[in-house]
């Protein structure tokens, strides 16, 4: 079989952690050939450890695309770069896997649209989230019709102080905003998903920017301290999503707020036969847990699935 072709675009934080490691852990079906980076120097080390025999390293996107060996590119960039680079690898004929959150804008969302169906080509962003096995069972359920219509759920993105140090989160020309792109749409993602439905007809939200200027709040950052005085995005967003259907989302996102108890990438749904949450948080140990509520046999029950397989009834 003949192996995937990949070109990396943006050698920073997430490819390092993420996709690098990840690629490099299925030789047999795919190598990375080309790798290309602002800094040069970025590109060359990620070639050095992971690239293929031959493999290339650019500064400019534009000739990485100009390689027609090159099957499919991963754009791993800040996010309002994230728009143009697809854009352009769907105009060069490539595969093209983006991490989230997919743009800064709808109008550069839907531009990367626009060229992907132009395209003919495949086109995935970075819900990793999908694949865990609680995210896997749920959404098994739902598509059984195990809930029944699921007419009411919550998207959960919530950090008590976890606001990321590293790169250019806290920047909004860059970054674009702060924990509704980031881990907001996550949590997003995994609810529309399960519960199937897509088509909105109103969204309504407010967003805060309280405990990203506070010298006070940055004194127990899970991920260190952070400079209130450059902090630009917010650092909390709460949003209400209705669908056409009569369905509604209410999604909740933060870096840092004073709540007890954290919970990202997870989602509550709520059905006319049974509802379903996921419990846990991408910045806390034990991982997640999937809890499903029921009547019965003229009972009120609740079954907790843990990330080990196993099952409880209560």
């Amino acid at each position: 079989m003949k192996k995937v072709r990949i070109g990396i675009i943006g050698c920073g934080g997430i490819a390092k952690q993420k996709h690098f490691p990840a690629l490099s852990s299925y030789p047999e079906l795919c190598e990375m050939v080309a790798f290309c980076d602002i800094v040069e120097e970025r590109a060359k080390e990620a070639c050095e450890k992971y690239g293929a025999p031959g493999a290339k390293v650019y500064t400019d996107y534009k000739e990485l695309l100009a390689d027609e060996s090159i099957d499919t590119v991963h754009v791993l960039t800040p996010n309002v770069a994230h728009s143009p680079i697809t854009v352009a690898a769907f105009e060069a004929g490539k595969n093209v896997m983006c991490e989230k959150p997919m743009a800064h804008t709808t109008e550069a969302a839907e531009a990367m649209m626009d060229a992907w169906k132009k395209s003919g080509k495949k086109f995935t962003i970075g819900y990793q989230n999908r694949f865990r096995k609680d995210s896997q069972v749920l959404h098994a359920a739902c598509e059984a019709g195990d809930l029944g219509e699921i007419y009411f759920a919550k998207a959960h993105a919530i950090r008590r102080r976890a606001v990321p140090t590293w790169g250019v989160f806290p920047n909004k020309a860059l970054q674009g905003g702060g924990p509704l792109i980031d881990i907001g749409t996550h949590a997003l993602d995994i609810t529309l998903w399960c519960m199937d439905n897509y088509d909105i007809e109103s969204v309504t939200g407010s967003v805060f920017e309280k405990l990203g200027h506070s010298e006070l709040a940055v004194q127990d950052n899970q991920f260190g301290l952070w400079d209130p005085k450059t902090f630009e995005v917010e650092d909390s967003a709460f949003g209400y999503i209705k669908l056409k259907d009569g369905a509604a989302i209410f999604l909740e996102s933060a870096w840092a707020i004073n709540m007890s108890k954290s919970r990202e990438a997870a989602c509550t749904l709520c059905g006319t036969k049974a509802g379903a949450q996921q419990l846990g948080s991408m910045s806390m140990e034990g991982g997640y847990d999937l809890e499903f509520n029921q009547t019965t046999h003229g009972k009120l029950t609740e079954t907790r699935f843990s990330e080990g397989g196993n099952y409880r009834v209560f």
